[in-house]
């Protein structure tokens, strides 16, 4: 009797489990993977407040693995500016290409991300001097305003950004984010007697050529797969 009740117990084990396996067999988490497509919503707000700038980004990215996020932008910009001395423009098409690392851990089913990230950064763009004021020390009256309207093309440059952002889902497959840049230049060409005071998808450039910039996306998911996670 021991020995069949024994048997009968370890049966009874083994049918328990083989059904808990079961049932953890058949619910799976999947995460999704696929391909994020926007626009950058700053640059078209910053063209109806400042009518010498016109602009357009488009950004994109691809999950790769769970933490990590191919990314790239590229846009085209156009901006006339005056400074103490002198009226310039400066426009021109570039590109940025590097990855994001994603702090957050979601619950189920989500897939907001905060984020840091590294770009590598080139623009090909024209510099074109309208006039200037030459600046000598010690004279009283101001110097005639030179009309020049010079135009440098072929210039490039070279950069790297480290970015900080975040990306919520507002519904499904539509993200809303934002990011902020700081940004090293690595190298570029510059007109005769005249620095590159502004570089299309670098922005201001600094005395000790760093910059920064933000945006804002709107953005859309387009779903490829699912895999376990």
């Amino acid at each position: 009797m021991l020995f069949a009740v024994s048997l009968s117990a370890i049966a009874q084990d083994q049918t328990s489990t083989e059904t808990n396996d079961e049932v953890n067999d058949s619910i799976k988490i999947k995460d999704k993977y696929g391909l994020r497509v926007g626009i950058d919503l700053s640059l078209p707000i910053r063209s109806i407040i400042n009518s010498d700038l016109k602009g357009f980004e488009a950004v994109a990215d691809f999950r790769i693995t769970k933490k990590i996020y191919a990314a790239t932008e590229l846009g085209y910009y156009d901006r006339y500016e005056e400074e103490d001395y002198m009226k310039f423009s400066t426009k021109g098409s570039y590109i940025k290409i590097g990855a994001n690392y994603n702090l957050y851990k979601n619950w189920l089913g989500m897939t907001n991300e905060i984020f840091v990230g590294a770009r590598y950064g080139f623009s090909s763009f024209t510099q074109t001097i309208h006039e200037y004021n030459p600046n000598f020390y010690g004279i009283y009256f101001p110097e005639e305003t030179v009309i020049l309207e010079e135009e440098y093309t072929g210039l490039t440059a070279h950069w790297g950004e480290f970015i900080m952002g975040l990306k919520v889902e507002v519904f499904t497959n539509f993200y809303m984010g934002m990011s902020f840049s700081l940004k090293k230049m690595i190298s570029q060409t510059q007109p005769d007697n005249f620095l590159n005071m502004y570089v299309p998808g670098f922005e201001r450039v600094y005395l000790n050529e760093t910059g920064f910039s933000f945006n804002y996306t709107l953005s859309y998911n387009i779903p490829i797969f699912k895999k376990d996670r």
